[in-house]
């Protein structure tokens, strides 16, 4: 029984694994969508999960592209960024000088009022605490409730899962 079990969980993890490229996407499409609205949505937010500790060097330069797009259609459009994966620990002020690029990124965004939340809670997951990010960087109790927040007021959820 236990090798039926491991055998069935294993083909589950192999067809999510496959599965997931197909789910990959760049949130162009969705920035396509909105630039199409003939009226300003009450905002959008960003949902940054690559899995990668690597992942905000190619995913923040992505999202302010998309940021200027929509700026340029509706300048006066709320933005917010909730990043909950892997990524999110290049945020830590340890790792500020091994991420240089990205934390720069993070103020310029952050200076141009976009709200840039992290995960408490997969934070605390890795002993990581509020204090060991940036004053520039939110951390919120949970990344999916941070985005259901902003979801409930009306904003439009872009996600970004892979580079473009």
């Amino acid at each position: 029984m236990r090798l039926i079990k491991f055998r069935l969980y294993n083909l589950i993890g192999f067809l999510l694994l496959f599965s997931l490229p197909a789910c990959a996407t760049t949130g162009q499409e969705k920035i396509d969508e909105i630039l199409k609205l003939k009226e300003e949505p009450a905002g959008v937010v960003f949902e940054i999960v690559t899995g990668s500790k690597d992942g905000l060097e190619w995913a923040l330069p992505l999202v302010k592209s998309q940021i200027d797009q929509l700026r340029k259609r509706f300048p006066d459009i709320d933005v917010a960024i909730v990043t909950h994966g892997r990524e999110q620990f290049a945020l830590q002020k340890q790792k500020k000088d091994g991420n240089k690029k990205v934390h720069s990124l993070t103020q310029q965004l952050v200076g141009k009022d976009i709200q840039l939340h992290v995960c408490g809670t997969h934070a605390e997951w890795r002993g990581v605490t509020e204090e060991d990010f940036p004053e520039y960087v939110n951390v919120s109790p949970t990344g999916p409730a941070q985005i259901n927040d902003y979801l409930s007021v009306g904003y439009v959820l872009v996600k970004i899962t892979s580079k473009p």
